[in-house]
């Protein structure tokens, strides 16, 4: 069986898509369907295929069976068929608009099976949401190894060249499935490789630590920081008394809380976020040897953060941004990227390095002391085809586990192994989860695992136990001989277990829980410093008990004391001393976000255009963004065509969060529905411009203006000389002085700090 022919097959239906959609659809992603409809209904089925093609930015499942072999036909026929409208069980139906009734204006029959069925299902169609990571997007991808984990790891998905399908999920950790991307909080990053050898489940986040040592206490953390009980408020944050109790009262939460206080809280995207596998993981070579090793994920477009305000405001103008912003890269053919990298540390006995405790979640190893070694690079090239059948319904777990990848001893992860199981069952429904298509490994499946809840796989054979003869012995065991890859089984890696008394305890090094926490914040520069404050003095002024706030500002002081007396500033409480001397820590310059340079790809760039625009001016703008792989999106006072091109946005539904950049190529009057000023002052310029101008400026977003488009910058009481504004340069020039602005993001210099 060629497993090619499907996926050609698919291929050919992707193209088949791409000719229908409209010629700039790759350029300016979001419409909806790969079909062009008409005004009208249509109602002839002739030559009609239902459903249509997916869009050229989608994908599926690999067409595999629940047993992981390739199957032919094309797994996007195997939902849906046909063009006639039919019951689940396959039976056409002339009518599902009305329900059959005793006559016209009669009572509604008990036999009319259509309407049953219908409502049944569609009454269940919810499944549980997840109890943390409830809100998440997901997309497909490949990976390649580059073979330079050869000597670390004998696993084959890290083999030189060797390209492994993926499914990337990303999620915030407290909200509900319907709460907003931009929230303050942990991003979760969940990697699913489909390899030749199983599946292998890499579940991390954005950041490299946890608040908890001990995965006892997982249910007590998720518990303070969800919505009070009684009123199931606040959602999807931590501004609250419950979660800063728990944090004030465990001080071993307190690293955690400072990367969630400072910018890694609230992310520009997840194409700008790094990924962490937050434990430590035992790798084994193929000569036996054993390390431990640290995942990274280091993103192509480096790690860039939104501002409070913008992600305030995207709470009510896109709550779905982080979202969006994912597919539609994807469907601009800005593919998101990240290069997969290991720390690697000796295999002591004592799991320690450079005095850090290797088995503490609460703790990192700085990149100074353990350098992170690229061995792989991870792109994303498709979006779903279906929400719920993929990224609903994918399940992740830390124990799926590869030869050569084992777990430590590591007491979170190992109460991860044991509880993701749990959570598949209760949201899932039985034991068959992974039968589910995106679940589906790409390496053949013998378990003799029967029956259950939606099992699917026609099961042959008359012995589902070992040893038999019935199945002539079939399943075979595999070998402990890690050489061959063909038969090589996975065998968890022979280390020493230290003998002790049974206790409910933890070690001495779990104790130190503010050397890391002052080492995070003497890394950042000023500016993070200062949002980190912000943050802070935000998140505990939203607490009503005073006990809290002046407990967490004690641990604070355990911190630093110009963090704590700035935070106590804001609280408008008295500073308290440190009960001991503030820990030695040196800086570590990989966890500043700031500093460096960055490729400029998949940005939007917003151009305000009007009457008096230059087309020609536009058309090289638009032209020139397009080239570099960034979406230019036409801001415009009324929705069609102005200077010569399709407006995307108007002036009434663009907000700055949108934009990484604003080009002014005209000064827009005041348009007929802006109402009259409530101060009878006459206008020279659409408010909403200037509005928009505004907070791209306080953004600390670049600005460029052509033409009449500086007369814009006074009105909107934007300095022309200031960093980050560029000015009295000709349209082909500006694109290319912009870059060198998004390179950094942002222009944090136009605007002094209060924090050293």
């Amino acid at each position: 069986m060629d497993p090619s022919k499907p996926v050609a097959k698919a291929a050919q239906k992707l193209e088949e898509a791409a000719e229908r959609l409209l010629p700039d659809t790759p350029h300016v992603p979001g419409v909806p369907s790969s079909t062009t409809p008409t005004v009208e209904e249509p109602t002839d089925p002739a030559g009609t295929t239902h459903p249509p093609a997916p869009k050229p930015d989608q994908g599926t499942p690999a067409p595999v069976s629940p047993t992981g072999v390739p199957v032919t036909g094309d797994p996007l026929d195997s939902a849906q068929q046909g063009r006639w409208l039919t019951t689940a069980t396959g039976v056409r139906v002339h009518d599902t608009d009305h329900s059959l009734k005793a006559g016209r204006r009669g009572p509604t029959l008990l036999q009319d099976h259509h309407l049953r069925e219908k409502l049944m299902h569609f009454d269940h169609e919810r499944i549980p949401e997840r109890v943390v990571h409830a809100r998440g997007a997901a997309a497909h991808g490949r990976f390649t190894g580059y073979g330079t984990a050869a000597s670390i790891c004998h696993a084959s998905v890290f083999d030189e060249g060797k390209e492994t399908p993926v499914f990337v999920r990303f999620s915030t950790v407290l909200g509900s499935r319907g709460s907003a991307d931009t929230v303050r909080d942990t991003r979760g990053f969940a990697t699913k490789f489909y390899t030749d050898e199983g599946i292998w489940d890499l579940v991390g986040n954005n950041i490299p630590v946890f608040f908890i040592q001990d995965g006892i206490k997982f249910p007590d953390v998720i518990h303070a920081g969800k919505p009070h009980p009684d009123r199931e408020i606040p959602q999807a944050q931590s501004a609250h008394d419950t979660f800063w109790d728990f944090v004030s009262l465990h001080t071993e939460a307190q690293h955690h809380a400072i990367w969630n206080m400072s910018d890694r809280g609230i992310p520009r995207s997840y194409r700008m976020m790094e990924g962490f596998g937050v434990h430590t993981f035992r790798c084994t070579n193929a000569d036996g040897q054993t390390n431990l090793v640290k995942f990274h994920w280091k993103p192509k477009l480096g790690v860039h953060s939104l501002t409070w305000e913008e992600a305030q405001m995207l709470g009510g103008f896109d709550p779905d941004f982080h979202r969006r912003d994912l597919y539609d890269a994807i469907e601009s053919g800005a593919h998101p990227e990240w290069e997969l990298g290991v720390q690697v540390f000796p295999d002591t006995p004592d799991q320690m390095f450079e005095g850090i405790d290797l088995l503490d979640s609460t703790k990192l190893v700085p990149e100074e002391l353990a350098a992170v070694q690229p061995i792989g690079r991870l792109v994303l090239d498709a979006n779903p085809t279906n929400f719920f059948a993929e990224v609903e319904q994918v399940a992740f777990h830390t124990g799926h586990m590869v030869p050569g990848i084992d777990a430590t001893d590591d007491p979170l992860l190992q109460a991860r192994n044991f509880s993701y199981l749990d959570t598949q069952l209760s949201r899932l429904g039985g034991p068959n989860f992974n039968q589910l298509p995106i679940n589906r490994p790409h390496a053949p499946v013998n378990d003799m695992l029967r029956d259950g809840m939606h099992q699917t796989a026609v099961h042959g054979g008359a012995a589902p136990y070992r040893p038999n003869s019935l199945d002539g012995g079939c399943p075979f065991h595999a070998t402990t001989d890690q050489s061959d890859p063909a038969t090589r089984a996975f065998v968890e890696a022979a280390v020493t277990v230290a003998e002790g008394r049974k206790v409910r305890d933890q070690p001495a090094s779990y104790d130190d829980h503010f050397s890391q926490t002052r080492m995070f914040w003497l890394s950042l520069s000023p500016v993070e410093r200062e949002h980190v404050v912000r943050a802070y003095t935000f998140e505990l002024g939203k607490c009503y008990e005073q006990a809290v706030k002046e407990r967490q500002l004690l641990a604070l002081a355990q911190v630093d004391a110009d963090l704590c007396a700035q935070v106590a500033a804001g609280l408008g409480l008295e500073v308290p001393t440190a009960t001991e001397p503030l820990p030695e820590a040196a800086p570590s310059p990989a966890l500043s976000q700031l500093g460096a340079t960055w490729p400029v790809e998949g940005r939007m760039i917003g151009i305000v255009v009007g009457a008096g625009s230059d087309p020609a001016d536009v058309e090289v703008l638009r032209d020139a963004v397009l080239a570099d792989g960034n979406v230019p999106l036409l801001i415009g006072p009324h929705g069609g065509e102005v200077a010569g091109a399709t407006v995307q946005r108007t002036f009434a539904t663009a907000r700055s969060v949108e934009f990484d950049a604003l080009v002014l190529t005209d000064a827009p009057v005041p348009g007929p529905d802006v109402p009259p000023s409530p101060t009878g002052r006459t206008l020279d310029v659409d408010p909403r411009v200037t509005l928009l101008v505004e907070e791209v400026f306080r953004h600390a977003k670049a600005i460029a203006a052509v033409g009449r488009g500086a007369e814009v910058l006074p009105a909107a009481n934007v300095p022309a000389e200031v960093s980050g504004v560029l000015t009295d340069l000709e349209a082909a020039a500006v694109w290319p002085a912009l870059t060198e602005l998004l390179a950094t993001h942002r222009a944090w210099e136009r605007f002094p700090v209060a924090v050293g």
